[in-house]
């Protein structure tokens, strides 16, 4: 813990110094004085200067709260410690006031990383003063801490009045409660309030109510209610409970939060007295109110605050959780963080008609709402008899609360932020070239345009946008950089009328009736079954290797059996599999891995097969008989019309929209949606933190001839010299008719559009952080072979797209 203590003496009236303090005491304060800067312990500027070196170029984050960060748990807490991993984190509470005549700044850093800083004041001092020795303290602390950019984030609007004069990047306002209406409060807070709305970039609610009251005063309002650590309480199911509770008899009805004139302490009275033989366990604070006041009883236990880390243990000997609020101007709007706590826990939960419990908790029949003491009886008496698990009570609550975890909140938020302060920077640059100040083109709206962005209009994009359209009804926005859909598998007619396929021959074969009875709601199909050529020693033979490939070559006759014996004659034995070479080697022999596949798969990958992951290899089978398809699969056709049309009846929807020639990062912020499906390389997308993952891609040149047929054979395969791999003639794939031909040549190259994932042990291990960054980024769906980096054939990419649809139709 860095503890570092900051002396600011404001002027020379309200933090008199008595004599005794001495010469030197009152030189070093006049220094301060006249600086401005603040008096730190100079044992913490290594630990300072660790701080800013990490996040220099990430904006620091200036908090203003009303709620001291060790007092309760709560959404301050759960928020800023995440801001805490990335960015430094300040957090201002409300001053403290004592009879020390000095003021000063308390600067602890928390176990969490956020830096607590408590300003302490004299008594005594008017509000106006008070606002201005607390403007200085804060000026000396950025000053001290160089802090320079930074986002300032307010709980209280009543800070307004000493940070007028800061100059943040962005203005966040998370109004986590009605402060207003709250006991005790300020007259002033509402004029406040009404300031903090105009100089404020966005504006966050802790609940659903809370939106509806705010959502007019304010172009940028989001609702985001309360959250949950899902693992965190859900120990409670399988921990022990706390001594100190042990010997409280059952059954049990516990609370845990602030206890305040939120309360309803008449019910809590009703429930204690009409059912003597139930306990009720009270853990918190009591603040604002009289402890006198509270009910008392041998049936009511007051345990006293107890740490966030012990709630779960508290939690685990409760037979029912509750939430006996009052219904009053202070419970008006409030969104109470425990009520998804109470669910992960797995504890039943009966709560009084707050608004935002009843929506949604009530109407979904996770919780039970009661406002009388029969009825609250009654409905605790309903859940501790229910078999949770026989009912699917527990299953629907799990259910619910993966879609509300603080780290999707936070990610939303941090999204949101960083839109308006892209906002801002266009802002600030079309008036530093004297043009008349106007709302930058990106700026946000509270509403959201579309409910997924789909990076990406290739198979793994346009399957999910199609299923979220038709199946889920939701409004989808398709974007991709290129100028047509249909990704890699995009086909068009060339100048010549011939059907080509851009970026080289894709033929469409699957063993997965649900994929092809999927796609035929799409197309109708051509049957065709995929030949390959190899130009080998001056003759073109069947690949896959196969009976009629060995005799042809070797001038032989075998049968069936001869040549299996043939193959284990040329195979040397490898006691351990690791390599392309080595499944080859181990199979057909060192002479045909030389004439087939060595120089073939030099060109294709720019490495050696005994560099190369067995899996390269594993694919191409070796056959005994004179099967001289490509592949065997039980479904193979090609589209009837091409895959383009294919793609086009796929998103022929009025609920899909299409952006075609578009970065997604250009118009992600200006379009707001509510989750995106990214389908774009991983590493890209996290901009290459690791590092960049090796592709190999491919230069295409399309020539078309004058005759009816170029070549005998769909593709032909070049494991030799040549610069280029393969062949296509793309009339035998589409069964057009036509007096002139197209081909394609496919040159491998190392730079260019990402094509084939290089499949390596350092890639996949650089591909497993990502894995991790993408596993933790909520709101974001991975799919498809970039996203994934994994070379899938286009059914395996229809298939995982259709997988991936289900789970979030799921969540949704």
């Amino acid at each position: 813990m860095v503890s570092e203590k900051a002396k600011v003496n404001s002027n020379g009236v309200s933090n008199i110094i008595s004599p005794k303090q001495g010469k030197a005491k009152r030189s070093q304060i006049e220094q301060t004085q006249s600086s401005g800067t603040s008096l730190l312990n100079t044992t913490s500027s290594n630990k300072k200067s660790q701080l800013t070196q990490t996040f220099k170029d990430t904006p620091d984050i200036i908090c203003l709260s009303h709620l001291r960060w060790n007092f309760v748990y709560q959404r301050p807490q759960h928020l800023l410690s995440r801001c805490a991993q990335g960015k430094r984190v300040f957090l201002i509470e409300e001053p403290i006031f004592s009879s020390d005549p000095l003021g000063r700044l308390d600067i602890n850093e928390d176990a969490s990383g956020v830096i607590v800083v408590v300003p302490h004041l004299p008594q005594g001092l008017t509000e106006e003063r008070i606002n201005a020795d607390l403007q200085i303290l804060i000026d000396g602390l950025f000053s001290e801490h160089k802090i320079n950019k930074y986002i300032c984030w307010y709980y209280t609007p009543m800070a307004i009045a000493f940070t007028r004069h800061l100059q943040p990047q962005a203005v966040v306002y998370d109004c986590m409660d009605e402060l207003s209406a709250f006991k005790g409060a300020s007259p002033t807070l509402k004029n406040y309030e009404a300031e903090l709305f105009r100089i404020a970039d966005l504006v966050f609610t802790g609940g659903q109510s809370l939106y509806e009251s705010k959502v007019n005063q304010h172009l940028n309002v989001y609702a985001f209610p309360s959250s949950v650590d899902v693992p965190h309480f859900a120990q409670a199911r399988t921990i022990a409970e706390p001594a100190d509770q042990a010997h409280i008899p059952h059954p049990r009805l516990g609370f845990f939060g602030v206890i305040d004139e939120r309360m309803d302490i008449e019910l809590l009275a009703g429930i204690a007295k009409a059912r003597p033989d139930w306990h009720l366990v009270i853990i918190g604070p009591i603040v604002k109110i009289d402890p006198a006041s509270l009910p008392q009883g041998e049936n009511i236990h007051y345990l006293g605050g107890r740490d966030y880390k012990q709630l779960p243990a508290y939690l685990a000997g409760w037979d029912l959780a509750m939430l006996p609020f009052a219904r009053n101007e202070s419970t008006r709007f409030i969104s109470p963080t425990k009520t998804p706590e109470y669910l992960a826990a797995g504890r039943p939960v009966v709560s009084t008609s707050i608004r935002d419990v009843v929506r949604p908790y009530g109407d979904l029949k996770l919780v039970r709402i009661a406002d009388t003491v029969s009825e609250f009886v009654t409905a605790a008496e309903q859940a501790m008899q229910e078999d949770t698990r026989t009912s699917e009570w527990l299953s629907r609550v799990d259910n619910f609360l993966e879609k509300i975890s603080w780290d999707r909140t936070w990610a939303s938020m941090m999204k949101l932020i960083d839109s308006a302060i892209a906002a801002r920077d266009s802002e600030d640059k079309i008036n530093s070239k004297g043009a008349a100040s106007t709302q930058a083109p990106n700026i946000i709206t509270r509403d959201f345009l579309f409910d997924y962005l789909i990076v990406g209009g290739g198979f793994s994009g346009s399957v999910i946008a199609e299923r979220l359209a038709t199946q889920s009804g939701t409004k989808v926005l398709v974007v991709d950089k290129r100028n047509h859909i249909g990704g890699n598998a995009y086909d068009h007619y060339d100048e010549h009328g011939v059907l080509v396929h851009k970026y080289g021959p894709h033929i469409f074969h699957t063993n997965s009736r649900e994929v092809f009875e999927y796609l035929s709601r799409f197309t109708q199909w051509r049957s065709y079954e995929h030949r390959v050529l190899a130009s080998v020693d001056g003759q073109l033979v069947p690949i896959p290797i196969n009976l009629d490939t060995i005799n042809k070559l070797y001038g032989m006759n075998l049968n069936s059996l001869e040549v299996q014996e043939f193959y284990k004659s040329l195979a040397e034995p490898i006691e351990q599999i690791r390599t392309s070479e080595d499944v080859v080697v181990s199979k057909i022999g060192r002479e045909l891995y030389e004439k087939f596949f060595r120089g073939y798969t030099r060109k294709q990958w720019g490495l050696d097969p005994s560099e190369l992951d067995k899996s390269v290899i594993a694919r191409i089978p070796t056959r005994n008989n004179r099967d001289n398809r490509y592949f065997t699969d039980t479904y193979q056709a090609m589209p009837l019309h091409g895959f383009t049309r294919m793609f086009e009846n796929m998103l022929n929807h009025p609920n899909i929209k299409v952006m075609l020639n578009t970065d997604y990062r250009e118009i992600h912020k200006a379009i707001p949606c509510r989750e995106m499906v990214y389908t774009g390389p991983v590493d890209e997308f996290f901009d290459y933190r690791y590092g960049k993952l090796p592709y190999r891609s491919l230069d295409f040149k399309h020539e078309t001839h004058n005759t009816a047929v170029f070549q005998p054979a769909p593709v032909i395969n070049y494991p030799n010299e040549h610069l280029y791999t393969r062949v296509t003639e793309f009339k035998y794939l589409t069964g057009q008719e036509h007096n002139k031909t197209s081909i394609v040549y496919e040159f491998p190259k190392a730079e260019g559009d990402p094509y084939y994932p290089v499949p390596r042990p350092e890639n996949n291990e650089m591909y497993k952080q990502y894995k991790m960054l993408s596993d933790t980024t909520s709101g974001v769906y991975f799919v498809g072979r970039l996203a994934t980096y994994k070379y899938y054939n286009m059914d395996q990419c229809v298939a995982q797209a259709l997988s991936v649809y289900k789970q979030i139709a799921v969540k949704a």
